[in-house]
């Protein structure tokens, strides 16, 4: 089996990888794990057009019937969302989606590694996974961390997810040698919440200061992925003591009720979700959409 034969990318996205132009891939596990039904389609939907409309091409990569998808179109949206027994593939996954012939959705990991096999370098998520609270006795750490540490595509979030260990996170990225870039401000920020406590590593204020960061580690040679940490849009966000009281109670009932493993992210955000009455949804779509129309410019100042 050849590394073509496992791709399976859109006409539009075979020609415009061909040509050259700016692509932007984009996660599936938001459509399937993220989020429900229907707000998951229209997300996707909107985000994609979000990416059309700053003059880029959107590549949303999931698994589908033994092909790692690079684009999918609305019936395969629809599809994906209301599919039952959909794999959430990391690196460990992708290759047993694929040979099994099971729907899969990927990850930040996943998205990470099909993009990079297709020859896109750019991608835009939520919000990263990481070291969760508590890993020091679970040893809970996603494996999003290490992909960012070796392969190299830039990933736009707005920051790691917000429950999760955010100071260990950023060492072990650290550890990995991925640079930690926010953009236009210069505190890390926490997902939901436009900051975090923590100083960001770096700072730049462009998308074409980003794409010359890009370029400049693609002459080097053997580097990893770079994370740019988006902060969401001020009118969007719930502030971090708010969203705190949120999160630390969801854990708990994680824990209580003995969520482990790769059950804990989906069932926090639902117990989030219905914690905020719907607020968290709101303000993750919003983010989603930012970074969105961040890694839109970034591929198109990449492709000039």
């Amino acid at each position: 089996m050849t590394l073509s034969s496992l791709l399976q990318p859109t006409a539009e996205i075979a020609q415009a990888l061909a040509d050259g132009k700016p692509v932007v891939a984009l996660e599936s596990t938001i459509i399937t794990h993220g989020m429900p039904y229907p707000d998951n389609v229209a997300t996707a939907r909107q985000v994609e057009a979000d990416i059309r409309e700053r003059g880029a091409i959107p590549a949303t990569i999931a698994v589908l019937d033994g092909k790692i998808r690079i684009g999918l179109d609305d019936a395969d949206l629809e599809r994906l969302a209301q599919a039952t027994g959909v794999m959430k593939c990391s690196r460990a996954d992708l290759a047993l989606a694929v040979a099994t012939g099971r729907p899969g959705a990927t990850t930040v990991a996943a998205t990470m590694m099909a993009a990079r096999m297709a020859g896109i370098h750019v991608f835009a998520t939520g919000g990263i996974g990481g070291v969760h609270k508590g890993a020091e006795l679970s040893f809970d750490v996603s494996a999003d961390l290490d992909e960012l540490g070796r392969t190299p595509v830039c990933v736009v979030a707005a920051g790691a997810k917000a429950l999760l260990d955010i100071p260990k996170t950023l060492e072990v990225l650290e550890t990995r040698g991925v640079p930690v870039v926010a953009y236009g401000v210069d505190e890390l920020p926490a997902f939901w919440s436009r900051k975090s406590g923590l100083a960001a590593p770096f700072r730049l204020d462009s998308a074409a200061d980003i794409a010359g960061l890009l370029k400049t580690r693609s002459e080097m040679g053997d580097h990893g992925g770079v994370l740019i940490a988006n902060p969401v849009p001020q009118a969007d966000e719930i502030p971090q003591d708010e969203m705190g009281v949120f999160i630390d109670k969801a854990i708990e009932m994680a824990t209580a009720q003995k969520v482990t493993g790769k059950g804990v992210t989906p069932f926090v955000l639902d117990a989030i979700y219905k914690l905020t009455a719907g607020r968290s949804l709101a303000t993750n779509i919003a983010l989603v959409r930012n970074n969105a129309r961040l890694a839109a410019d970034i591929a198109k100042a990449l492709a000039a």
